[in-house]
């Protein structure tokens, strides 16, 4: 039975960690304390120091009753946790959602990884991939590495795993499809693998982790710089001018991430669901092939309808952890909360939500 979630996320992290907590802890109501939080931080070639702790805002909502209260809700998402990273554990979130599952084509986005990175095992997913008789697909990469092209991409899939528990799928091996952006800042079109078009549903499952560029990659980065074709990329790393990718404005860099996820979703109308993986929760992305080790401790599953909701939720859970000083350092020296506030301010989601346990 999925219960109401009526502790603090500081004490679920606490109740998930090796040292647990004690069992006559005080019940204290949830709430999301950088939901509506205006965050600053350094350029991106800040240092690294100790960061200062974000403020609890008072900006906490009611935890509903029950899971079928909170599907029926208009107004906030529903975004559903596990502490079980496993393979039951991803099951059991994905099937939490209830999801109906179209006739067709079903696309499991993934990021593929380079070798050495903290990518999701194939051990780890593949009991949902087969499930759902999903092909998982990836784009190629626009800095170089193994997977800057096709072949190389494919190779690496097989390497990794991915080929021995389903068909995947280059989506920019062919070329790109373009998308409209409506609502946009920097941009007004993306560019997508043109095999996108070719899916009926999408399931998004992320790594949740830190990134060098964005400070944290979750489901948005998954569906816009993941979804985006080599040249697409580009694109957005450069706010939309066409310029360099390493060397554009950081604040339209982010801001063009969810302009491209938008048109992602507006494209897809609803037939997407988004899943985050909490593990290994490095400062580095699975772009990176030598990545920091991580120094928290894992967390758990999360998945939601919503992107923006499910990207807030591990961000808060984050800034909750006792350990997470050093993601939070990568994340605010690269002002990466600015990529969940313009995807709010556009309408790609929601940054406020219900957050409900479906752990026994």
């Amino acid at each position: 039975m999925k219960k109401r979630l009526s502790i603090s996320l500081a004490l679920m992290l606490c109740a998930a960690s090796l040292a647990g907590c004690a069992a006559n802890e005080p019940e204290v109501s949830f709430g999301s304390p950088l939901a509506e939080s205006s965050q600053t931080a350094a350029a991106d070639t800040a240092p690294e120091s100790e960061p200062e702790q974000s403020p609890q805002e008072e900006t906490q909502q009611e935890t509903p009753a029950s899971a079928d209260e909170a599907l029926v809700s208009e107004e906030e998402p529903v975004v559903y946790m596990t502490t079980d990273i496993s393979p039951e554990g991803l099951m059991a979130i994905y099937e939490a959602l209830g999801v109906q599952l179209p006739e067709g084509n079903i696309a499991v986005k993934i990021s593929t990884g380079e070798t050495g990175s903290n990518y999701l095992r194939p051990e780890l997913i593949g009991d949902l991939v087969q499930a759902v008789g999903g092909t998982i697909v990836e784009c190629n990469t626009a800095y170089g590495g193994e997977r800057a092209n096709t072949a190389y991409h494919m190779q690496l899939a097989e390497d990794h795993g991915y080929t021995a528990i389903a068909d995947v799928d280059i989506m920019d091996a062919d070329g790109f499809m373009t998308l409209p952006v409506t609502g946009g800042t920097h941009l007004t079109e993306n560019y997508v693998g043109s095999h996108f078009e070719n899916y009926d549903y999408f399931i998004v499952l992320s790594h949740f982790k830190g990134h060098a560029m964005a400070g944290f990659g979750g489901a948005i980065k998954n569906i816009s710089i993941g979804i985006a074709s080599s040249d697409g990329k580009a694109h957005i790393h450069s706010g939309g001018t066409g310029g360099s990718m390493w060397g554009g404005d950081q604040n339209a860099f982010l801001e063009s991430m969810a302009e491209a996820g938008k048109s992602v979703a507006d494209y897809m109308d609803g037939n997407m669901l988004y899943i985050n993986v909490m593990n290994r929760l490095s400062v580095d992305c699975d772009c990176d092939g030598n990545p920091a080790e991580p120094d928290m401790h894992d967390i758990g599953i999360l998945a939601s309808f919503d992107p923006v909701a499910v990207d807030q939720a591990c961000i808060d859970l984050v800034y909750s952890a006792e350990d997470g000083a050093s993601l939070i350092q990568r994340i605010e020296s690269r002002n990466g909360l600015l990529t969940l506030e313009h995807a709010g301010e556009i309408g790609l989601g929601s940054r406020t939500y219900h957050l409900v346990s479906i752990d026994e």
